[in-house]
């Protein structure tokens, strides 16, 4: 039944093979059952709530992409997407959770709208390459700054950023990342996840046998307490996002940025994936790509309905991909995995920000691949990705990145007469974008 479901031989695999695959899968990108809540939690969103739908989110999603898409890869929140929604939409902007819960539910809403009928591929072909490969970098420096600021590593310092008097924290912080770094170089699977419980356990002497434990957890004064292992799922931010409130217009730019990256990322992880496994099309593009980014949709839409911010494809899927997974068999094997995990929130809970930043700091490193794709020689290229990658980052938001990144790819373009480059398609989206800074600075 498997190898009809699945075509396993089909394919040139095995179910030892796929087995293989989904656990490495798993193993590498289980650091966001952790990561995620401890993102989310910032933004007013209870951690064993985080936690559960973090579980269910991946679990289902991953499983769906198995079952409908057929293709090996992991759904889950995205990183990037998860500071996005706490750091700039609901501690930026001031807005509630559940209004930016329902903002992620309309997004996802779009994007399966866009995935049904292939506009898509349009969106994607307008916006410029070179602002597409900024806007990747972009979040990976963004994320990285909130890892270093989560450590107290950087802070808000005159001028501007400095980094902050040595402590305990810190130096538990910097000897942690070293670990991971090395872990990573080595090459153990899920160095992310074994970072992150070195360094949890290195924080259990703060505030006990040296250091302040009020530099904990960004100034929360609190011990690394043990309170067990087991409990039960916490679904109360199940369908409690807010889906009137965030059809406002003044929500439109969350929207768009939401779907945007989200579709960008899948799309991108999903062209990986396939010339990774050679599990491509007769047109060379990757296998079941339309059932693949509805899937993706849906993990979005059910993200907002289940309480985090939006799903994606996971590049960590390579890691799986890497040990033989090359069917649906293996996401169905990973998804399953995700499932134990929501009964053990308390375990997770006492995971605090400071074991978790060394991952948001690499997690950077990671998205900042791009970079040596740009031709830095050619300003044409040149400027458009750089304000795009380092507006994201320091105005903390991916909105205004992307829109001055595009707006200045059009402008150069136009002043250097190249107007064959400039599509429609763009102009569209400059005066779409153009809208969205009226609405976001308060003039519309």
């Amino acid at each position: 039944m498997i190898e009809k479901l699945f075509n396993l031989s089909g394919q040139q695999s095995t179910f030892k093979a796929e087995l293989i695959g989904g656990i490495t899968t798993f193993i590498a990108g289980m650091y966001i059952i952790i990561v995620n809540p401890a993102i989310l939690v910032e933004a007013g969103i209870p951690y064993s709530a985080a936690l559960t739908a973090t579980v269910v989110l991946s679990a289902v999603s991953t499983i769906a992409m198995g079952l409908y898409a057929k293709n090996p890869i992991l759904i889950a929140p995205g990183m990037g997407i998860n500071a996005y929604f706490t750091y700039t939409v609901v501690l930026g902007m001031g807005v509630k959770p559940e209004v930016a819960l329902g903002a992620v539910f309309w997004s996802g809403v779009v994007f399966v709208f866009l995935s049904i009928f292939n506009i898509r591929s349009a969106i994607i072909k307008a916006i410029p390459p070179v602002v597409r490969l900024g806007s990747s970098v972009g979040i990976g420096l963004f994320i990285a700054l909130i890892g270093f600021h989560d450590a107290g590593f950087i802070v808000v310092k005159a001028p501007l950023l400095g980094v902050k008097n040595i402590n305990a924290v810190n130096l538990t912080f910097l000897i942690g990342l070293f670990i991971t770094i090395i872990l990573l170089i080595r090459g153990y699977k899920g160095a992310f996840i074994i970072g992150i419980i070195l360094t949890t356990i290195m924080t259990l002497p703060i505030g006990r046998w040296w250091g302040d434990a009020s530099d904990i957890n960004q100034g929360v004064a609190t011990l690394v307490n043990w309170e067990g292992i087991y409990a039960a799922p916490d679904f109360s931010w199940f369908f409690k996002l807010d889906m009137v409130e965030s059809l406002k217009y003044s929500f439109i730019p969350i929207i768009f940025t939401m779907m945007f990256v989200d579709m960008f990322d899948s799309i991108t992880t999903l062209v990986g994936m396939a010339e990774a496994a050679d599990i491509t099309d007769k047109d060379g593009n990757p296998r079941n790509m339309k059932e693949s980014l509805i899937v993706d949709g849906f993990a979005t839409l059910f993200a907002g309905l289940f309480g985090t911010s939006a799903g994606t494809a996971y590049i960590e899927s390579a890691a799986g991909v890497h040990e033989g997974g090359r069917t649906g068999l293996s996401s169905v094997i990973t998804g399953m995995l995700f499932l134990p995990f929501m009964f053990f929130s308390p375990l997770a809970e006492i995971i605090p920000a400071v074991a978790t930043a060394p991952v948001l700091v690499l997690v950077g490193v990671y998205m900042a691949g791009p970079l040596n794709k740009i031709n830095w020689s050619n300003l044409e290229e040149a400027i458009p990705a750089f304000l795009t990658l380092i507006l994201i980052p320091l105005t903390y938001s991916l909105t205004q990145g992307l829109v001055y990144g595009m707006l200045a790819f059009t402008v150069i373009k136009l002043v250097k007469g190249k107007t064959s480059e400039i599509t429609w398609g763009l102009i569209l989206i400059d005066l779409f974008s153009i809208l969205l800074l009226g609405i976001e600075y308060g003039i519309i």
